[in-house]
């Protein structure tokens, strides 16, 4: 059974700091890289992030990684195929504050 693939991921931002989305992923040599950053993200709204924006190449490996400002950043621990244009969305919820943030799996939509 392969990786679930996904297109999108998707932040519902519930924690009481500043985050960013960025990403983990395996690089076609098969070396762990980070993406690019998001802009910043505030608490109480919601932000789809295709990771191809942020330099994820179509069919790597990716996992979510929540960087929270001036606290704790948080890594999932689902990991995904990358595929672009896919409809399927891995959807995180985040919480806390930033000493203690909160990062939640709900799920795949679509």
């Amino acid at each position: 059974m392969g990786l679930q693939q996904v297109g999108k991921f998707k932040l519902d931002q519930d924690g009481a700091y500043v985050a960013r989305t960025e990403f983990h992923f395996m690089g076609d040599d098969g070396q762990w890289h980070w993406s690019q950053q998001t802009d910043n993200e505030l608490a109480g709204q919601q932000y789809t992030t295709d990771p191809g924006d942020l330099g994820v190449p179509d069919g790597a490996i990716v996992t979510f990684k929540l960087w929270v400002m001036a606290g704790y950043d948080r890594e999932a621990t689902q990991s995904f195929q990358y595929t672009k244009g896919s409809s399927k969305t891995a959807e995180y919820r985040s919480s806390g504050i930033t000493v203690n943030p909160g990062l939640q799996f709900n799920g795949i939509l679509g």
